[in-house]
């Protein structure tokens, strides 16, 4: 699979392409935005691993405006930890965004993470928990649990998105998408509990101000 790495950083991107083809990628790196327009043009992309801030723009402007409309994954890389950046970059559709420093073991695990969202028949564990994804079950030490089916898509909604924060924002318009119902945050903090309650094992994750994390990284 080709990765499309985008980062100005010659020492970065240097130590991010070793660990990209020892892992079997091919890597294509650009450092910036002209130069990763033309590759986007000409060869079929993967995955994307794009730097905010470079030398001629904005990496957010290029994943909406390019990156986005060609359907690539894509994990946004930079040494921002604003808030309000993190929570641009997950509302724009990426599918990850990790700042610098970063270990790159847990870079290399969001991307396998982001590559098994893709397959089919796929089956995410976080410690005593199972989620099949295809057909929408869960277990507990292979015993299946029980919830409502709204509670049971908010919980999909979290585990297809493992390692990466659901915004509140994120629930609330899907909760309107499948049940045509108006709610609010406090809502979103009753189902959450109730998840949580059933599945008695703390591997939901509250990120503070904007929503909420499973990881499968630890």
């Amino acid at each position: 699979m080709k990765v499309l790495l985008v980062e100005d950083n010659e020492m970065v991107a240097k130590g991010l392409i070793y660990s990209l083809e020892q892992k079997g990628y091919q890597v294509i790196h650009k450092m910036d935005i002209k130069s990763t327009i033309e590759v986007l043009e000409k060869q079929k992309i993967g995955l994307a691993i794009l730097d905010v801030s470079l030398p001629d723009g904005n990496g957010f402007k290029l994943y909406q405006e390019v990156i986005k409309l060609k359907e690539i994954p894509t994990i946004f890389l930079t040494a921002r930890d604003d808030e309000d950046d993190i929570v641009k970059g997950l509302e724009l559709g990426a599918e990850d965004y990790i700042t610098k420093p970063f270990s790159t073991k847990e870079l290399m695990a969001r991307i396998q993470n982001i590559l098994l969202r893709q397959k089919e028949n796929t089956i995410i564990a976080v410690k005593d928990i199972e989620f099949d994804l295809e057909k929408m079950v869960v277990y507990k030490d292979r015993e299946e649990l029980i919830f409502t089916s709204l509670e049971l898509k908010i919980l999909h909604l979290l585990f297809l998105n493992a390692n990466k924060v659901v915004t509140r924002s994120d629930i609330i318009d899907k909760i309107w998408e499948w049940t045509g119902n108006d709610v609010n945050d406090n809502t979103v903090t009753v189902y959450l509990k109730r998840i949580r309650e059933k599945l008695e094992t703390d591997i939901i994750k509250t990120i503070k101000g904007i929503g909420y994390r499973i990881d499968t990284i630890f």
